[in-house]
């Protein structure tokens, strides 16, 4: 079973609420959700939301279109995802976070085809491996198409394993820092396009977003490559947003990390 599992929560530090927002009278959730299921690959959907009262109009939301749900940690997204998976007898999972509205599908079906005919437990679009070392890129790919594709054991592993605050808010790190413990691998885009982002962490990355959208307002779904020939043609919207670290929320998850171990000593 692949189940294709989005975290969504209506606390974001940096635009809260942000999944709720509208453009043209949908909520970016539905965006998202729209993008992932034109997927060939994907058995279900799931939205993993918190068990906090706030978030109860993500269930509501989500209740409203008839597609499945999850509440659980609400710090812990990492256990959150275990949970999810295993309520949901996933045997592969495919991570995707709720703020990336164009996320392609044809993106989404490439990894799960190279999972699937590789010896793999962790696939993924953001992930290069550099002088033999596995770190995080972009791998041409705009900001806001990030995927990743983990079988449930190696989640179960991580969830059992992992410790510091980092591995437990982005799920994968535990993975991608321990290759020596489970088998990797990536897919690169043709052409580097990483100078633009198409995430929604700030008001003007909403902003942008909306603009797009509705320039292609006849648009059922969106495709990678009409985004990027629409904003290469458009360079002051690409610049919009340029300013923005892409590793905002990783960063800030590292400096807790440094907490996290001074505490042991």
């Amino acid at each position: 079973m692949i189940v294709c599992i989005i975290q969504a929560r209506m606390s974001s530090t940096r635009l809260p609420g942000k999944v709720m927002m509208e453009i043209r009278g949908k909520h970016l959730l539905h965006y998202v959700i729209n993008q992932v299921k034109q997927s060939k690959k994907l058995d279900s959907i799931v939205i993993a939301t918190t068990t906090l009262t706030k978030d109860a109009q993500i269930v509501n939301y989500v209740n409203s279109l008839q597609e499945n749900f999850f509440r659980g940690d609400p710090e812990n997204v990492l256990d959150r995802y275990y949970e999810c998976a295993k309520e949901y007898n996933a045997d592969i999972i495919v991570r995707i976070t709720a703020d990336c509205p164009f996320i392609d599908h044809k993106i989404i079906d490439k990894c799960i085809s190279k999972f699937q005919n590789g010896d793999f437990d962790y696939l993924s679009n953001t992930i290069k491996k550099e002088n033999d070392v596995w770190n995080y890129h972009h791998n041409g790919f705009p900001v806001g198409m990030a995927l990743e594709v983990f079988t449930f054991n190696a989640l179960k592993k991580a969830k059992n394993e992992a410790k510091k605050p980092s591995e437990k808010e982005h799920v994968s790190p535990y993975i991608v820092n321990n290759s020596n413990l489970f088998k990797l691998g990536n897919i690169e885009n043709d052409e580097n396009q990483s100078d633009i982002r198409l995430t929604v962490d700030h008001k003007i990355d909403f902003d942008l977003i909306q603009i797009i959208i509705e320039h292609f307002k006849e648009c059922k779904y969106f495709s990678m490559e009409q985004l990027v020939l629409f904003l290469n043609k458009n360079p002051q919207l690409k610049e919009m947003n340029s300013n923005i670290s892409h590793y905002e929320g990783y960063l800030k998850s590292l400096k807790e990390d440094k907490i996290y171990l001074k505490s042991l000593k």
